[in-house]
C-alpha cells in the first residue's frame, strides 16, 4: 500500500462511505445497496472469500473489513435484487474457482439507499446488515 491510499480495513471509512452513498443517491438519483457479510468465527476460508469478492468489485464499489469475520460492501447503482444476484454469482464463482474448498458459510444482510432515503447513519444501517447470527450459504 502506498502512502495516502485508503485502506480497506479501516472501519473509520464506513461513515465517509455511507455519506458518499447517501449523497450519490440524493444528488444523482442513484440507488445503492450496502451489504453486510459475516462468516463463522474462526473460519479460515472467510478472509479468502473477502479477498475474492474485493477482486470482483467495480471501481465505484467499496469494501470495508470490520473484523476478521465481518465486512461491509457498498454497491453503487444497483437495487437490492441486483445486489443479491451479484453476491450469489460472486460466491458461486468463488466456489467454482476453488473447488477443493468447501462452499463458504456466509450470512448476508442488505440495506438499500435510494434518492428518497435521506442521510443514513451507521446506527441505522449496521444492525440491519448483521441481524442474522448464523451464516448460511
Amino acid at each position: 500500500m502506498t502512502i495516502g491510499q485508503p485502506r480497506n480495513d479501516d472501519p473509520r471509512r464506513l461513515r465517509d462511505l455511507l455519506l458518499k452513498v447517501s449523497g450519490l443517491a440524493r444528488e444523482h438519483l442513484l440507488q445503492s445497496v450496502v451489504v453486510g457479510m459475516a462468516g463463522i468465527e474462526g473460519d479460515r476460508l472467510y478472509p479468502e472469500v473477502i479477498d475474492y469478492v474485493e477482486s470482483t468489485l467495480r471501481i465505484d464499489d467499496s469494501i470495508v473489513r470490520l473484523t476478521r469475520e465481518r465486512s461491509v460492501l457498498f454497491l453503487t447503482d444497483v437495487d437490492r435484487s441486483s445486489a443479491e444476484d451479484i453476491m450469489e454469482r460472486v460466491l458461486v464463482e468463488f466456489h467454482n474457482e476453488y473447488p477443493s474448498m468447501s462452499a463458504p458459510s456466509i450470512s448476508l444482510g442488505y440495506f438499500e439507499i435510494g434518492p428518497e432515503s435521506g442521510e443514513k447513519t451507521l446506527k441505522e444501517v449496521l444492525p440491519t446488515l448483521f441481524m442474522e447470527s448464523t451464516p448460511s450459504h
